[in-house]
């Protein structure tokens, strides 16, 4: 006997609408949001109207937008914490590489970028604030990948590994031992494995052992880039990491394997 599915909660279908808005759609029209959420006009207005009560969503002349009660809720967790902490250290970064500077965690086998300051051209920018993208392609990811237990990942990572471009390395036995050199020291790097035209170099952010986050240098392929990046990008996440440790609470570390 089969057994029906609950039908979604009007909760689950408030997050559908907030997970809607992106860092590319700050302001979106009722159409934008039904389209994207894949729910009815009519469903989405009246979570809107529900929502903007509770000060969630604001009404804009041009449409909705996150409300500021999310956003000082958003500014309490141990991700908040971190960007927060992090933005001086990404904006010195910037102005020294004059390249954009991307802020990101793991959740499950994917990087979160919290948050990025990007360069004026568009040509070699990254994606943006919010967008997910599979750890093992990312310099990023790399970074906090490397200080997992390796002999884990093994068998934990999806095989094949995700492919977003030619370049990407989509077989675990050849991810593990660059794995292991970025644990051993080396800087974590990718050269057009997750978009072509882009190559990106990272260090973790390492807190009481553990690797909380990495900052990202995001620069055009075909460019060299300043020999001493390396170390000034070490040199910043560990700062950075002080920091952090006398603000995140013991428990604030993103698994890889978290829900």
């Amino acid at each position: 006997m089969l057994i029906a599915e609950n039908p979604p909660s009007i909760l689950s279908k408030a997050f559908d609408v907030l997970r809607a808005f992106n860092s590319h759609e700050r302001v979106m029209t009722l159409t934008e949001l039904s389209r994207a959420s894949g729910l009815p006009k009519s469903t989405v207005h009246r979570l809107l109207a529900r929502l903007i009560e509770l000060g969630a969503i604001e009404h804009h002349r041009a449409g909705y937008r996150i409300g500021i009660e999310l956003f000082q809720l958003g500014s309490t967790t141990p991700a908040g914490v971190m960007r927060d902490a992090a933005m001086p250290h990404m904006a010195r970064l910037h102005r020294w590489t004059g390249h954009t500077v991307q802020l990101g965690v793991l959740r499950q086998f994917d990087v979160v970028y919290l948050e990025k300051v990007a360069r004026n051209s568009k040509s070699s920018d990254p994606d943006g604030v919010g967008v997910r993208l599979p750890a093992s392609c990312t310099a990023v990811g790399k970074a906090m990948l490397a200080h997992e237990n390796l002999e884990d990942l093994k068998h934990f990572l999806p095989s094949p590994l995700p492919g977003l471009t030619p370049h990407t390395i989509t077989d675990v036995d050849k991810l593990i031992p660059e794995l292991r050199r970025i644990r051993q020291g080396e800087l974590a790097r990718e050269r057009e494995e997750a978009r072509l035209g882009l190559a990106c170099v990272a260090a973790p952010i390492v807190v009481r052992g553990f690797a909380v986050g990495a900052l990202s240098v995001a620069y055009p392929s075909d460019v060299e880039l300043d020999p001493k990046t390396g170390t000034v990008l070490r040199d910043t996440t560990a700062q950075l990491a002080k920091e952090l440790k006398q603000q995140l609470p013991e428990h604030a570390r993103w698994f890889p394997r978290d829900a």
